[in-house]
């Protein structure tokens, strides 16, 4: 296959670990160029990536006829605009997560892909990292059984406590039903497929957020968005699952994941909020009916022929392939499924539906009345040792 020509849109701290990974695939993917709101910055990450040329706008790069993809990682409110523009210019395009803000956004953009026979892909890809699939086959092999609920829990305080311009993670598409969430409810997708039915009650603990570092320390930003809610979940396949995506909790002892099996739990026991299917690898636990203690179980490494000493939110530990920070093989995938011929796995399908979970989520809890969803997907296949490496 040709390495196709790739444009990014946005560059700014997530561009980072996207660039990386996509520069171990230079036989797929060349970075042809970069655009962001202000030249220079776009220029500079150029020169210091090695990235083909800096361009003046994205709508100048977006409708060059020499870029193939758009790789779109700019904020959750320009989502749609650059979705938009790059599928009416004839390009294929990978999203950072949300597809959209809006439900009715996404299903414009599904249907523009599909009219102009293009793919659309959307982050997360933390699934296809090493512990999510691990989880998957577990689930396949039947060591825990018929999976009859599930639980996950993302509480923090909020991102005034880190970072420094936090602002839109409190406008709207972000919040952590969109922000964080996404990570949550794609992993639950690729473990258990489509969800059938929700019902939630949110809240929006305070109208305002103090920042707590950096030169704007002090300053306070407004909350245009629920930042605690409590959500049921039916799938189609009969699973329920219950979830709380909190900005308002000081700390937690509580699992990022579980899944619960008629025969044993699969559970993901990380502390940090930021340590669960954010992430591509970490440890599992599995507990059976036939165990009396908890078994630890990281995907064996003579699955994977590369291995590597990684550091990833300052946590070094040993890992395969995947295992590490390996944002964009969503992308990869993307572009290996055209030419194979096959679904995309982080493919628009399942970034529609938890677009419209995300909306339904709100519409539950404001009118108190569970919603029923209309969109569903195929949960895609499992990720093969070695597939998709550099």
């Amino acid at each position: 296959m040709r390495p196709y020509r790739l444009g990014i849109v946005g560059v700014g701290d997530i561009s980072h670990a996207y660039i990386d990974n996509l520069k171990l695939y230079p036989d797929i993917v060349t970075l042809a160029g970069c655009a962001t709101r202000h030249y220079e910055n776009a220029k500079k990450k150029a020169e210091e990536y090695g990235i083909e040329k800096a361009y003046e706008t994205a709508e100048e790069m977006i409708k060059d006829p020499a870029i193939d993809v758009i790789l779109n990682i700019t904020i959750p409110e320009f989502h749609a605009f650059y979705n938009r523009m790059a599928l009416e210019n004839g390009k294929h395009v990978y999203c950072e997560k949300p597809l959209a803000t809006t439900f009715a956004e996404g299903k414009e953009l599904a249907a523009l892909a599909k009219e102009k026979n293009l793919l659309l892909g959307c982050a997360p890809d933390t699934f296809l990292g090493s512990r999510v699939q691990k989880m998957r086959e577990l689930v396949e092999s039947g060591i825990i059984g018929e999976v009859t609920a599930a639980s996950a829990f993302i509480t923090c305080r909020g991102h005034e406590t880190f970072k420094e311009d936090p602002d839109f993670y409190y406008r709207e598409g972000a919040g952590p039903i969109m922000d964080i969430g996404p990570y949550y409810y794609r992993a639950l997708s690729a473990l258990i497929g489509p969800v059938k039915k929700c019902a939630a009650m949110t809240k929006r603990t305070w109208p305002e957020r103090e920042l707590l570092i950096g030169p704007r320390k002090g300053q306070k930003i407004p909350v245009e968005v629920d930042t605690h809610a409590t959500v049921l979940l039916e799938y189609v396949c009969g699973t329920i699952a219950t979830l709380i995506l909190s900005f308002d909790t000081v700390e937690t002892m509580l699992p990022r994941l579980e899944l619960y099996g008629t025969k044993g739990t699969l559970s993901m026991p990380d502390p940090d909020p930021y340590d669960g299917p954010n992430l591509f690898g970490g440890e599992i636990l599995l507990r059976t009916m036939e165990n009396t203690r908890w078994f630890s179980l990281p995907r064996p490494e003579e699955e994977t022929s590369r291995q590597a000493i990684v550091i990833e939110n300052d946590r070094p530990f040993t890992s395969t392939t995947h295992a590490y920070n390996s944002r964009g093989i969503g992308l990869i995938d993307l572009l290996m499924a055209l030419e194979e011929n096959r679904p995309v796995r982080a493919g628009g399908e399942m970034a529609l539906h938890e677009l419209e979970l995300m909306e339904k989520i709100y519409e539950a809890s404001r009118t108190g009345i569970t919603q029923t969803l209309e969109t569903t997907f195929e949960i895609p296949p499992v990720l093969k040792p070695g597939e998709l490496e550099p």
